[in-house]
């Protein structure tokens, strides 16, 4: 089955914008058959955009892995204005995800990259709301992979639903992390890892 973690370059064109309001800014979203939650902001995304913000997390420089059409990344950028790395397999995503941080003008680049293949750099922010379609195998390489990537200091935060895997992900993750839920909310877990 495709899924928006793949690359289909048949899949027709359909563009459209997504508003979304955060701290009295007014974002702007485009949007294209063939990424994820095409039609409006996932409401798992939003919580963990509004836990960060809620957060006293403080941090400089942020990445943004499966960032699709680049919503976390954007809103964390310019509401917290640091620097975004958005990386993604997905080509049509960050086409969108590129028109979209020039159009609400955050400190942003995108790159094309399964998993951290071609992330260099560490960053004091690493954010997901990793492709559950994809698989487990996928979704725990973005996890356990954040390590390396991560400054002293820096963490992992991500969205994850409970019938999807949270707590057999956290007990994986707390081999090398110190994994802590900050929310529950519908059926989502938003959970922060640290380096143990």
């Amino acid at each position: 089955m495709e899924h928006y973690f793949t690359n289909n370059k048949d899949l027709r064109s359909e563009m459209r914008t997504i508003n979304f309001e955060k701290n009295n800014i007014v974002f702007t979203f485009f949007s294209d058959l063939g990424v994820f939650s095409k039609d409006h902001i996932d409401y798992g995304s939003r919580l963990l955009v509004d836990c960060l913000l809620k957060s006293e997390e403080s941090f400089e420089s942020l990445l943004d892995v499966g960032c699709g059409y680049g919503f976390i990344g954007i809103v964390l950028s310019k509401i917290k204005s640091c620097s975004c790395v958005m990386s993604d397999v997905n080509e049509r995503a960050l086409h969108l995800c590129e028109k979209n941080i020039k159009k609400n003008k955050v400190d942003g680049k995108v790159i094309v990259s399964n998993c951290y293949e071609n992330i260099t750099g560490k960053f004091d922010l690493i954010v997901t709301n990793p492709p559950i379609r994809a698989g487990k195998n996928v979704v725990l390489n973005i996890l356990n992979g954040a390590k390396e990537h991560l400054n002293p200091n820096g963490s992992l935060w991500f969205v994850i639903r409970k019938d999807q895997g949270a707590k057999s992900v956290m007990k994986e993750l707390s081999l090398q992390f110190k994994c802590e839920v900050i929310e529950k909310s519908k059926g989502f877990y938003v959970i922060k890892a640290k380096i143990d």
